[in-house]
């Protein structure tokens, strides 16, 4: 971290522009009478400290005002609700315990790391603590183990939005335990968890999280169609989904969520060579079945937020033109045409003849991007 010196005299320089501004002068007025004395930011009345830490927009010196005062700790204690230390490049742990006991609001919470610094004692301080917090970013924190995520699944239960890519150290069980605690979670990533992403671990998250919206399992080489398939007979939710890399998933899977999750959004199959014509079918044929209750015509207009607005098939060497274009022609959102590209083909040489109807009619492109702006 930086130096606290010229932050401090920031703090002093905010204290300073507050007084020009009228703010002091305000209070004052509000409270005539009064035998308060204002000559110092360490003075500052507690509504007043809050609305200098609401428009204060940088980490460091949130970081830096917490240790100012016990009034200024006790204003951040209150005020602060959204923080990053993800800057940090050493010593992140040793900041997270000292710091942890006064950010006791926080609702999220950003330690993504370049280099890996945080450990289990980090997170406990934070699960001892912050016990509103909403989102938490942990990825790439390849020194973490379970004590981590039974941690979190005690002290913070309302979570709603968890990253734990990368973390290969944590274990089924651990992560089968959080499920059971943190129900409310609408965005999971699992992105490279091979140990923590099996079956049996998406089966109770099925069972237990039934709100979720987002669902990240790239890389997770031991996931197959029992795992998918639950998720999608359990969070009917879902709106993104990632298998990239799931080597061993197949055409079940893809039917499953055709079937089980009609708001989907983002598919990604990238490297799932096992997926042929029939998985491709099947989502062809669950898009027209939904558009009949609105109208084809709605659905083609681009303000329907349903159907697939991006599918990512890249590597998937057993599909066939007819298939993919039939996806393709389903689902107005997808797009092979430079100024989208929310069909992935790359990779299928055989695909090459699949084009969306911005390449027949490139007028249509214009109006294409601005739909997707909206949505």
């Amino acid at each position: 971290m930086d130096s606290a010196k010229p932050l401090s005299g920031e703090l002093s320089n905010s204290f300073d522009t507050l007084m020009v501004s009228g703010g002091i002068e305000n209070w004052q007025a509000q409270n005539a009478g009064t035998e308060t004395s204002l000559t110092d930011w360490k003075d500052l009345p507690m509504e007043l400290l809050l609305r200098i830490m609401s428009i204060v927009g940088d980490d460091r010196m949130v970081i830096v005002a917490s240790g100012v005062c016990t009034g200024w700790r006790d204003a951040l204690c209150w005020g602060v609700e959204n923080l990053s230390l993800s800057r940090c490049q050493n010593h992140m742990n040793d900041l997270v315990i000292s710091l942890a006991h006064k950010f006791t609001k926080l609702q999220v919470l950003s330690l993504r790391q370049i280099k890996p610094q945080l450990e289990d004692s980090g997170v406990e301080a934070v699960a001892n603590y912050c016990h509103d917090l909403r989102e938490l970013d942990l990825s790439r924190s390849f020194r973490l183990s379970d004590r981590s995520l039974y941690a979190l699944a005690h002290g913070c239960p309302h979570l709603t939005r968890l990253n734990i890519s990368g973390c290969s150290n944590f274990s089924d069980s651990a992560l089968v335990f959080l499920s059971s605690q943190c129900k409310d979670l609408k965005c999971l990533n699992l992105c490279g968890c091979v140990r923590a992403a099996s079956d049996r671990a998406l089966q109770a998250i099925a069972c237990n999280c039934g709100q979720l919206q987002s669902l990240n399992l790239g890389w997770c080489d031991g996931i197959t169609d029992k795992g998918v398939t639950s998720l999608a007979s359990g969070c009917p939710d879902l709106r993104g989904v990632d298998l990239c890399g799931c080597v061993l998933i197949t055409d079940e899977s893809v039917v499953a969520l055709a079937d089980g999750c009609p708001h989907l959004r983002s598919l990604g199959l990238y490297y799932c060579q096992n997926i042929t014509d029939r998985a491709m079918y099947s989502l062809a044929a669950n898009s027209r079945v939904r558009s009949q209750g609105r109208g084809w015509s709605a659905a083609k207009s681009g303000k329907d937020l349903d159907g697939l607005a991006s599918l990512n098939i890249s590597q998937c060497t057993a599909l066939t033109p007819p298939a993919v274009q039939a996806v393709c022609d389903s689902f107005p959102a997808l797009h092979t045409c430079p100024e989208r590209h929310s069909l992935n083909i790359s990779g299928c040489l055989s695909l090459t003849s699949v084009h969306c109807a911005c390449a027949l009619h490139p007028h249509r492109a214009g109006r294409a991007i601005l739909s997707n702006h909206a949505y």
